[in-house]
């Protein structure tokens, strides 16, 4: 900003009056915002089934049949029938599952914003006053 005035430069003796003013103005902003993050995941996740079975049999069935005959005569008869039976089984079984699950995850985050700004300005103004035969006077 710059304001002069000089009036009428030619002084006739009456009342001259100026005006003059200087001066500086600076001024700055600076300002710095910075952010930095992260995260991190983990997840599991696991099943296990498990089955045993065991069977065992074992069977013995045994029939025994006998006749014998004898007469005084001297005859003699005999029989005899007889069975066994045997029978053994054993059984196993075994069921095995199993399920998985499993994840990660990372995640970074960084942020910097800078702000810089900067104003500088001059200007001049002054006044001045003249009266009849007097000294300048300076007022500010």
């Amino acid at each position: 900003m710059s304001e002069y005035d000089g009036g009428d430069t030619g002084y006739d003796g009456g009342t001259d009056y100026g005006h003059v003013e200087t001066g500086e103005n600076h001024e700055a902003l600076d300002q710095l915002h910075q952010v930095n993050a992260s995260e991190a995941d983990y997840q599991s996740q696991f099943g296990v089934y498990e089955q045993d079975h065991a069977s065992a049999e074992s069977t013995s069935f045994d029939q025994g049949h006998h006749v014998e005959y004898s007469n005084p005569s001297g005859e003699h008869y005999e029989e005899s029938d007889f069975t066994s039976y045997d029978h053994n089984e054993a059984e196993t079984d075994h069921v095995f599952a199993a399920e998985g699950s499993e994840s990660s995850h990372t995640a970074e985050y960084s942020e910097l914003d800078a702000l810089q700004a900067r104003l500088d300005s001059a200007f001049a103004s002054a006044t001045e006053l003249h009266t009849d035969g007097g000294p300048a006077i300076a007022a500010s």
